[in-house]
């Protein structure tokens, strides 16, 4: 996807959900949503193993998020990234970002037949730094 088509995925994003978001600072799955939080976007960290990150409450699983979201960002292995996907387009959500080293032939199916938008295999904070990219 090259930046045009990226710009024009997240130009009306500000509430991301983060499927896998973690507890713990040093991982990516913690220090990215923190990074996009700090620029302007409303994390929903999505985890069984907290009841609050960032300063947000978190959901158990996405099934659970009880409010709107623009994106879901997954930060989980490839195996359960049809899981997610199918959740993300139950709950209507209306983009996937899979996260850097995360890929998925049937999640871009999944994603592509409910009609959404997908990427899979980047880094979301580094995209959006560099595309000079902030919540709407």
């Amino acid at each position: 996807m090259d930046d045009a088509a990226l710009t024009a995925l997240l130009a009306d994003v500000k509430t991301i959900a983060v499927v896998g978001c973690s507890r713990y600072p040093y991982k990516a799955a913690h220090a990215i949503p923190k990074r996009l939080q700090e620029l302007g976007y409303r994390i929903v960290p999505v985890s069984p193993h907290a009841d609050e990150l960032l300063g947000e409450r978190v959901y158990p699983s996405l099934a659970d998020v009880d409010v709107p979201v623009d994106l879901v960002d997954v930060f989980r292995p490839a195996h359960e990234a049809p899981d997610v996907v199918r959740q993300a387009v139950e709950m209507g959500a209306p983009r996937v970002w899979l996260q850097l080293g995360i890929a998925s032939a049937d999640a871009r199916a999944i994603a592509e037949q409910a009609g959404i938008g997908y990427v899979e295999d980047r880094c979301l904070g580094v995209d959006v730094t560099r595309l000079g990219l902030r919540p709407g």
